[in-house]
């Protein structure tokens, strides 16, 4: 596994994204969404008026859809291009792994290991899940304990459990 991180391209723009679940950030590069952070999670200067650029407005416009689909318990349908550009290969392949998951349903971090083709990196699957840059949309929150335990998550176990109730209803 590469644990070598490359660096992330700076940031093109932050905007809030309102929700029923209260006021998300993303983070957008020339690439397309490069992170996605909780409310309440960061305090940085944010774009307050909408973006001049049209491709970034429609990004954000789609985003904004996705996320409001997800935290209702349904597909986040079309979504711009992501920037995962911070990803070490492993990483990538984790992430990919985790968009296979189905809306409502978890696998332990040992399944996610071995369906990368790394049985024994179970911890490093744990790793790469909290280095998701973009949670929610890269559902990282599918993941679980082989125990059945919820395991750790970036946005926090409140958060998790929320997630995976939503999907369930």
């Amino acid at each position: 596994m590469d644990s070598a991180q490359p660096p992330h391209p700076a940031a093109l723009s932050r905007y809030r994204l309102h929700t029923s679940e209260g006021i998300f950030v993303v983070s957008f590069t020339p690439a397309g969404v490069a992170h996605l952070y909780f409310p309440n999670a960061i305090r940085i200067a944010i774009h307050s008026r909408p973006p001049d650029d049209a491709r970034l407005r429609g990004w954000l416009a789609i985003t904004a859809k996705a996320l409001k689909s997800i935290l209702k318990g349904g597909p986040p349908g079309a979504l711009p291009p992501l920037d995962l550009a911070c990803a070490t290969p492993f990483q990538a392949k984790v992430w990919k792994e985790l968009q296979r998951i189905p809306r409502g349903k978890t696998r332990s971090y040992a399944e996610v290991a071995r369906a990368i083709g790394h049985p024994k990196a179970a911890r490093a699957v744990g790793t790469a899940c909290g280095a998701n840059p973009i949670p929610l949309i890269i559902p990282c929150h599918r993941v679980i304990a082989s125990d059945g335990t919820l395991g750790g998550f970036s946005g926090g176990l409140d958060w998790k459990r929320r997630l995976l109730a939503i999907e369930r209803d």
